[in-house]
């Protein structure tokens, strides 16, 4: 089984490898005594993520995702890395292709199937909490450090 490399960590940061997107397939997640779901990784505790989770998925050809589901509080941003399918949300179905990014509210019953010829690789970003209101830039809401970078 695949596993996640911690590349470094400070009191205000923390980075994290999960490898060439060819290898996300190389993943497993436990989702029960009897069934490992296989190309599938979640990311925000190796990287101490506090108000947002995101996970990799590659579903190959003909795979979907098993399930409709929908979520409690968590809005859902699904990024199509690689390759082609449908994604359904409450019924509708559309076609979706590297460069896609689908948002999702709480309640909308979604699913993803692959109906291309070849892997398909996406990113899900799952976060809760206010609305963006562009008070949180830092022009507003935040400092702008006028240093010297040291690469």
């Amino acid at each position: 089984m695949k596993k996640i490399e911690t590349i470094a960590q400070g009191k205000n940061f923390a980075a994290a490898n999960f490898g060439k997107l060819s290898e996300i397939i190389d993943y497993e997640l436990p989702m029960g005594p009897d069934f490992t779901l296989q190309g599938k990784v979640f990311g925000g505790q190796a990287v101490g993520a506090a108000a947002g989770e995101f996970s990799f998925q590659t579903l190959v050809p003909g795979q979907d995702s098993g399930f409709l589901h929908t979520h409690k509080t968590h809005e859902e941003l699904y990024f199509i890395l690689r390759g082609e399918g449908q994604y359904q949300v409450d019924g509708e179905v559309f076609h979706v292709a590297e460069g896609s990014v689908i948002r999702v509210s709480p309640e909308g019953k979604r699913a993803l199937k692959n109906t291309g010829s070849e892997n398909l690789i996406m990113l899900c970003v799952q976060y809760s909490g206010k609305p963006f209101t562009g008070e949180d830039t830092p022009m507003v809401d935040g400092t702008i450090l006028q240093e010297q970078l040291n690469w």
